[in-house]
C-alpha cells in the first residue's frame, strides 16, 4: 500500500483512494527549526527522557517520553530499556501492551539543508513503515502526507497529530528525537499509544541515502528512520549487548543495517502486536 501522498496541505483534504490525508498546521503554531527537550525532562534510562503527564486532545492522561537517538562513541554503553521496561534479551516495549489502537496518519516534512532529494526522503520513510509492518497484521500506521507547512515535535502536551521533520537540535551529538505519548501504566491491556513526533539533526549531519550513492560519510536517512519508527510505534531499546538489532541505540556515519529488521526487533513487534 502505498504510505505517502505527494501534496502539500493547504486545508483538510478528503480523498477516495487508500493514500490518507490530514489537516493543516493551525496558521497561529509558530515554526520549531530548533528543537530542544523541555528543561523539566528527566533522563529515567540512558538517551530515554521522561517528559511528564498531560490531556491529550479527547481529555484523557496521557505520559510522554522522549527517545535520543546518539551517534556511536567506542566505550560509552549503558543498558537500554524503555520507559518501564518490558524486555528480554534482545527486544524491548515502551511497556508491556502499549501500542496503536487505531491506524493514524502522518505529516512528514522532507525539507532539509543536504540537498537530499526530498522524494527518496519520503519514500525511505515509508519503507522504515513497511519493513515494520511485513511483521504484523493489520497495519499500524496509516498513509502519510508530505507538506511544505511548518511541523513540531510536542514535547509538552499532545496536538493529535504525528508530525515528521528536519531541524537543528540543541546537542550536535544527537542523530534524532522521537516523541512518543501514551498511556503506560495500569493494567496492560489499557494501555496505548496516541501519538508520535520525530526530528533529523539537520544540519548536525549530512543526510542522504548510503545504499545508492556509496558515500559512507553520510548518515543513512533509512536507517535511522527504521529505528525512529521503532520508538513511534511502541519499541524500547534493547541492551546494549544487542548491536545488530535496528532498535540498538547507537546509530553511526554509513550506517545501513537498521533498514533491515533483526530477529530481536521481528520477535518484539510480533509479541507487542500479536
Amino acid at each position: 500500500m502505498n504510505k505517502i501522498k505527494f501534496a502539500s496541505i493547504i486545508t483538510a483534504v478528503a480523498l477516495a483512494t487508500s493514500i490518507g490525508a490530514v489537516a493543516a498546521k493551525p496558521d497561529e503554531k509558530e515554526p520549531k527549526q530548533h528543537f530542544r527537550l523541555p528543561e523539566n525532562a528527566v533522563e529515567i534510562e540512558p538517551n530515554v527522557f521522561a517528559l511528564g503527564t498531560a490531556r491529550d486532545t479527547d481529555g484523557s492522561l496521557v505520559e510522554g517520553y522522549a527517545f535520543v537517538h546518539p551517534k556511536y562513541e567506542n566505550g560509552k554503553y549503558g543498558k537500554g530499556s524503555g520507559p518501564k521496561g518490558g524486555g528480554t534479551t534482545c527486544y524491548a516495549f515502551l511497556a508491556s501492551g502499549a501500542k496503536w489502537k487505531s491506524v493514524e496518519p502522518y505529516l512528514f516534512n522532507p525539507a532539509n539543508t543536504d540537498s537530499f532529494d526530498e522524494a527518496t526522503a519520503t519514500l525511505q520513510l515509508a519503507a522504515g513503515i513497511t519493513e515494520w509492518e511485513k511483521n504484523v497484521s493489520p497495519d499500524i500506521i496509516s498513509a502519510g502526507t508530505v507538506t511544505s507547512d511548518p511541523l513540531s515535535a510536542e514535547s509538552v502536551t499532545p496536538d493529535g497529530l504525528n508530525e515528521v521533520f528536519f531541524a537543528q537540535l540543541d546537542d550536535t551529538s544527537t542523530i534524532a528525537v522521537t516523541i512518543t505519548w501514551g498511556v503506560f501504566g495500569g493494567p496492560p491491556q489499557n494501555r496505548k499509544l496516541v501519538e508520535w513526533d520525530m526530528v533529523f539533526n539537520d544540519p548536525d549531519y549530512a543526510w542522504g541515502d548510503v545504499v545508492a550513492t556509496g558515500n559512507t560519510a553520510l548518515m543513512d536517512f533509512q536507517n535511522i528512520a527504521t529505528h525512529e519508527l521503532g520508538h513511534a510505534i511502541g519499541m524500547g531499546h534493547p541492551s546494549d549487548s544487542c548491536v545488530e538489532e535496528t532498535m540498538y541505540r547507537f546509530g553511526s556515519n554509513g550506517e545501513i543495517k537498521k533498514r533491515d529488521l533483526n530477529t530481536g526487533d521481528i520477535a518484539g513487534i510480533k509479541k507487542l502486536y500479536q
